[in-house]
């Protein structure tokens, strides 16, 4: 019994930054139509930034929030330059534009910072917690508590205040909301700059455990992207069921299926990915959209 709730605490532990970057692959979505598949280089380029600045001998504490603020601030100058001249060109040509940020992020940190594999500071201390006969990381628990902690200061933006009203009502009515006087053009690029702050999270909770190189966040997003297909591509409180259920689900079938293991993980969550689009393209909480033919 007390493996088996520490393989559960260990999968909300990982289900919590699979949930903080599938809820910014959702910002996006639900703002332009399209992935981001440069959420993950992005996340990554943040990190090195916080792993610079602890170079540097910049407390843990500063060093986070400042990488938390820069990587807002690059983001919406980056959909202001970058994204905002085809921000109504075809789907296509944004997913494109995606790609070629992805390969732009990762060359450049390899560029400036290298390919070697880094260690990276943790903010949690590494003696295990007990409960009972139990023992549980710390680095677990920390990262469900922040990870959980910010999503709920995320929904509470979203559903208590004007500018979180402000942002939903562009990304699901762009049009009506103009004639309200809502600058949607803003808006996204809020969007943009809250989707790569989540992900900056993301990527400072994972690096002391994957360790920090350029790719470190490639298979993350995948599980991310499995994710948010699982709960709801268009559903913020989707992403983070379903980052949740994925991350203590994968847990379990690597402890208790010996044939998958953990080898095969990333296997089962494209396995995940195709089911959920043949049988509920619209996730567990997603809309379900009616076409007349």
């Amino acid at each position: 019994m007390n493996e088996l709730a520490q393989q559960i605490v260990s999968g909300l532990a990982t289900g919590s930054i699979y949930a903080s970057m599938a809820l910014a692959l959702v910002l996006i979505y639900r703002s332009m139509g399209v992935i981001n598949f440069a959420q993950g280089e992005m996340a990554m380029f943040s990190t090195y930034l916080a792993w610079q600045f602890a170079q540097q001998g910049m407390p843990l504490w500063i060093a986070f929030p400042l990488t938390i603020a820069i990587a807002f601030a690059g983001a919406v100058a980056l959909e202001r330059v970058v994204v905002r001249p085809v921000e109504r060109a075809a789907p296509l040509t944004v997913v494109i534009l995606c790609l070629g940020l992805l390969i732009t992020f990762n060359g450049l940190a390899g560029w400036i910072w290298g390919y070697t594999v880094r260690t990276f500071p943790s903010p949690f201390p590494t003696t295990p917690l007990h409960i009972g006969s139990a023992a549980f990381s710390s680095q677990d628990l920390g990262i469900i508590a922040v990870s959980l902690l910010s999503l709920g200061a995320i929904s509470l933006f979203f559903g208590k205040t004007k500018l979180g009203l402000a942002m939903r009502a562009a990304a699901l009515y762009p049009e009506s909301s103009r004639v309200l006087g809502v600058r949607v053009g803003w808006m996204l690029a809020l969007g943009w700059g809250m989707a790569a702050a989540v992900g900056a999270l993301s990527g400072l909770m994972v690096a002391p455990v994957v360790l920090l190189e350029p790719n470190m966040m490639q298979g993350i997003l995948v599980y991310a992207f499995a994710a948010a297909v699982l709960g709801g591509i268009d559903s913020p409180v989707g992403a983070v069921v379903g980052g949740l259920a994925l991350g203590v689900g994968l847990n379990l079938i690597g402890a208790y299926v010996p044939v998958i293991g953990t080898d095969l993980q990333l296997t089962t969550a494209f396995g995940i990915i195709i089911v959920i689009l043949l049988f509920r393209p619209a996730g567990l909480f997603g809309r379900r959209t009616m076409r007349r033919v």
